[in-house]
């Protein structure tokens, strides 16, 4: 009967797998992409059929297991890309997240991530194994799944790590733009506006502020600087920020304005962003409310009148 066990598990999870695949793929589940969503409205000129392309034709003449295969294949590899992504992808990632670290360095931890989760799954299965005879092929499978999870928490961290500092970044950059727009608004240079930002501000923002300061000091012009900023936040709102920055330092457009519109844009954003928030912290006050008081409230209401029938004078 033990030796059936590793079976069952590979076939549920092979079953689970499929059903996710599944759902995931849904169109009411599967986000689409921008382009996706811009491609009716730009599509123009197209006198023939999708159907009759040549790239319809070459993938039909792929054998029937390729394209069997192939919605498995490209769900692999877009897992893959995801929790281990290339070089120049991971070195973004890192100065999103505002870590000093190498990609050789993220690597490394991503294996010592591996491995630890190698060796927590074996001593798990060495555990078990004293109290209890357990299939190998069981306990295999066991100790490489707690290495695959090993392997994707690093990446996993990263992304919250990420998110934690656009997060900060977002909270604090609503006041360092209407800071920055008061101070040019005031007679005083983008330079010196910077200057006087990374002196006040404290923080991340405070932080970034400061190495645009020095890239500046070392000889990089201020667009540069600038755009060498939002390149290693990577948040929009910053992004946009800087682009309007850029465009109007270039076309001579006063920049005091500019930079108020851009302060009231970021507030907007700011506010958007709370909305959102607000939403989902509503959504999730619902569980406990639901599954948790409103069955209480009923049977107290309930469980006195039951009481009663049951109850013979």
């Amino acid at each position: 009967m033990n030796s059936l066990i590793p079976w069952a598990v590979l076939c549920g999870f092979g079953f689970g797998l499929g059903l996710w695949m599944i759902i995931v793929n849904l169109p009411a589940w599967r986000p689409m992409s921008f382009a996706e969503r811009v491609a009716p409205h730009i599509r123009v000129g197209m006198r023939t059929s999708r159907m009759l392309e040549d790239s319809w034709r070459a993938e039909s003449r792929s054998p029937a297991v390729v394209q069997f295969a192939a919605p498995l294949l490209n769900q692999i590899k877009r897992l893959a890309s995801l929790h281990s992504p290339g070089t120049e992808t991971v070195r973004k990632r890192l100065r999103a997240a505002g870590l000093k670290a190498s990609v050789v360095d993220y690597r490394s931890q991503e294996i010592i991530c591996a491995l630890f989760g190698l060796l927590a799954g074996s001593a798990l299965m060495a555990l078990l194994a004293l109290s209890r005879p357990i299939n190998f092929a069981f306990a295999l499978i066991v100790a490489l799944g707690c290495g695959m999870l090993g392997f994707m928490a690093r990446g996993w961290w990263l992304n919250e790590q990420i998110q934690r500092r656009a997060r900060k970044v977002l909270t604090q950059f609503p006041t360092v733009a209407e800071v920055l727009a008061l101070t040019v608004g005031a007679g005083e240079s983008t330079t010196g506006a910077i200057e006087r930002i990374s002196r006040i501000c404290h923080g991340v923002i405070g932080d970034e502020f400061t190495e645009t300061l020095n890239e500046i000091h070392a000889g990089n012009s201020m667009i540069q600087a600038m755009q060498n900023m939002s390149d290693r936040i990577q948040v929009g709102a910053m992004t946009r920020f800087v682009d309007a920055i850029v465009v109007a330092t270039e076309r001579g457009t006063p920049l005091a304005q500019v930079l108020r519109d851009q302060a009231q844009d970021v507030r907007d954003a700011s506010k958007r962003e709370l909305m959102e928030v607000a939403g989902k912290r509503e959504i999730s006050m619902l569980i406990p409310i639901v599954f948790g008081v409103l069955p209480l409230t009923i049977v107290f209401a309930v469980f006195p009148g039951l009481a009663l029938l049951e109850m013979s004078y």
